[in-house]
């Protein structure tokens, strides 16, 4: 009898961990599915970019146009820098994060640049497909500030991994708020779908690598000491 005991309770630890070796699978699994997804959705807005942009230019009324002027004027890079800045200065403990949260701004500033740069795709009012406010249209779009990818839909959607892991309490206030930045760029004819969505994909991803370049090198311990 006092085999079977501890025979029983040898089995226990067993148990307990065939739910975690499954959950590895699944979790890969999700990542797949949704990667294809996502590249669906890529390839479809890149045929039906013209004719997206075209509808959603037709729901436009002043109601709307107030709405996503505010969103743009506040999704401006200053203000979310200065915003995001502040989000971490004011818990002490998080300040540490700051640094990451830098490079992470840093690098989706540099990355949508080059792409910007080298892909070289003009915005949806300068093809003539929609018309954009007045106010909009009087602001600079120099050269190189080419539409594809949108450099907005980056910087909110770069952010996203680094307040999910520290503010998870605001974290489905950030996607809602950065879904509206990047509708409002395609509901004013300054991008295209697919530039809000690869935009959103390459800045998510930058967060995400900053975050496990942190937890691999530990830079804030270095720099910090802490």
């Amino acid at each position: 009898m006092g085999n079977n005991l501890k025979n029983n309770q040898r089995s226990y630890p067993r148990r307990a961990q065939e739910p975690a070796s499954r959950q590895e699978p699944l979790r890969g699994k999700n990542l797949a599915i949704l990667f294809i997804v996502l590249g669906f959705a890529v390839i479809l807005s890149f045929v039906f970019d013209n004719l997206i942009v075209q509808n959603i230019s037709k729901l436009k009324n002043l109601f709307l146009d107030e709405v996503f002027l505010g969103i743009t004027f506040i999704s401006s890079e200053i203000i979310i820098f200065f915003s995001l800045t502040s989000l971490f200065l004011w818990q002490e403990h998080k300040r540490k994060w700051i640094l990451p949260l830098w490079l992470t701004l840093a690098a989706s500033a540099i990355i949508s640049f080059l792409l910007k740069v080298a892909v070289q795709r003009l915005r949806p009012f300068q093809q003539d497909l929609v018309s954009i406010p007045e106010i909009l249209a009087s602001r600079s779009y120099e050269i190189w500030n080419f539409s594809f990818p949108s450099f907005q839909a980056m910087l909110v959607f770069c952010a996203l991994p680094i307040i999910s892991k520290e503010f998870p309490k605001i974290k489905w206030a950030w996607i809602i708020f950065a879904i509206l930045v990047a509708f409002s760029r395609v509901y004013f004819g300054l991008h295209f779908l697919s530039d809000v969505i690869v935009g959103g994909i390459l800045g998510y991803l930058i967060g995400v690598l900053v975050i496990k370049l942190e937890k691999k090198k530990k830079l804030i311990k270095r720099i910090f000491g802490r």
